[in-house]
């Protein structure tokens, strides 16, 4: 936010081992949406915490800015 020194950035985060990507998918269905991943695994609310908790680091000087915490996911 302009003239206050406060950074606006978003975490855009790939498929994650949640109820709501799990909830109603069989364990097949869930292995090959883990294997579109060059990581070959779903993301958890730890890797997302972590990208936000990057963000609300120190770093002043990212503003503006989305990351995509997806495990490489194109």
């Amino acid at each position: 936010m302009g003239g206050r020194d406060i950074p606006v950035n978003s975490v855009a985060p790939g498929p994650t081992a949640t109820p709501m990507i799990l909830n109603g998918k069989d364990q097949e269905s869930i292995d090959h949406l883990a294997a579109q991943s060059p990581l070959e695994r779903l993301g958890t609310p730890a890797d997302i915490a972590e990208a936000v908790a990057f963000l609300a680091g120190p770093g002043r000087w990212i503003n503006g800015q989305t990351l995509f915490a997806n495990g490489g996911l194109a």
